[in-house]
């Protein structure tokens, strides 16, 4: 699929109804009423109802009803995970240590009397 089909396929109200259905979805399989997972998550049944349907809604609120959901792991796409590169990789392995020494008259020793 070339990416001008991918775009179209994808459009906002689609996505938005793929979100309410995974939602409801949710909500059903762990045998939630409407009225429950939206008091737990501090907003009215209605907007419940709209995110549902496909209907737009805050991200604050979609958090909350993930949350409830325990379903907060959808977002962990949007997680950057930091990229180091090879070089620097390489940079900082060269920089460990390869090997314990000891200096010549180290303090320790003469402290105990060995």
């Amino acid at each position: 699929m070339n990416d001008i089909s991918y775009i179209n396929a994808n459009s906002d109200v689609s996505i938005l109804k793929q979100i309410g259905e995974f939602i409801k979805e949710k909500r059903i399989e762990q045998n939630i009423k409407q009225d429950e997972l939206a008091s737990g998550a501090v907003i009215s049944r209605s907007t419940l109802s709209l995110i549902e349907r496909g209907e737009s809604i805050s991200l604050i609120n979609l958090i909350k009803i993930l949350r409830m959901l325990d379903a907060l792991y959808v977002l962990e796409r949007f997680k950057i995970e930091p990229q180091i590169s090879p070089m620097l990789l390489a940079k900082e392995e060269q920089k460990k240590r390869k090997r314990a020494f000891r200096t010549k008259g180290h303090p320790e020793e003469d402290e105990l009397g060995w």
